[in-house]
């Protein structure tokens, strides 16, 4: 099992204090898509220059041109990327093919999936390395739970 730290709401500096007063207990430290939006994949590219020892995740989202994404995030720094459960087949196939390509990961982000047991399945063929399941911030807003 992982320990997985997702950091949302900071910019990258301050995303960086935190993963490193913390890194001796997670696992990996995730760059949220609220801070890849603010500041792009270069915040990805400085938590990797600034901490040891965990693995970085770029928190993407992808829904396509999936192979493309993953290569930038990869180039950025990031060991493991994000795309949704929810894109095409072809679209997670592309990205877990390039992440190993490189000799990284993907993880699959479930939000939005409706039958997740058949899906989980379909993804664990496809090569994905993690299959994370999550209600979205909008949804857990209305009191919804995985």
């Amino acid at each position: 099992m992982e320990l997985q730290l997702a950091i949302d709401l900071l910019n990258k500096e301050e995303a960086t204090i935190l993963a490193n007063k913390v890194k001796d207990y997670v696992d990996i430290v995730e760059i949220g898509t609220p801070i890849v939006i603010n500041e792009g994949l270069p915040a990805v590219q400085h938590l990797n220059d600034n901490i040891e020892d965990v693995k970085v995740l770029a928190d993407l989202k992808i829904m396509d041109a999936a192979d493309y994404e993953v290569s930038q995030a990869i180039k950025f720094g990031a060991d493991i990327v994000t795309i949704l459960g929810v894109a095409e087949d072809a679209s997670i196939k592309a990205a877990v093919d390039e992440a190993h390509k490189h000799g990284k990961q993907l993880l699959v982000d479930m939000i939005a999936v409706q039958d997740l047991e058949k899906r989980a399945k379909d993804l664990d063929d496809l090569g994905a390395d993690y299959i994370a399941v999550h209600t979205g911030y909008d949804l857990q807003a209305e009191g919804q739970s995985p």
